[in-house]
């Protein structure tokens, strides 16, 4: 069994970021950009994050052009490097 390392919780900022990108777009960005904040974050690769679906569901609830200014995220680091992260909110 994995033991829990590190648990932390983040809000993170979407509204500017994603200005940037066309509207079409804006959706896939976001998720891509919560991947790469928590590999930051939590110092892990990126391949071994796992995002729960309800941070997907969240994100694209609105469609692909309007994504949350914000997200609210429970991450948690195993002893084996894989982070789990989960909507807070």
């Amino acid at each position: 069994m994995a033991e829990i390392v590190l648990e932390r919780v983040y809000s993170i900022r979407l509204k500017h970021k994603m200005k940037r990108y066309p509207r079409w777009l804006r959706a896939k960005k976001a998720i891509r950009y919560v991947r790469r904040f928590l590999s930051k974050h939590m110092k892990a690769d990126e391949d071994k994050i796992r995002l729960d679906t309800k941070i997907n569901e969240k994100i694209w609830e609105r469609g692909a052009q309007k994504p949350p200014t914000k997200i609210r995220i429970r991450a948690v680091k195993f002893d084996d490097g894989v982070v789990e992260a989960e909507l807070l909110e």
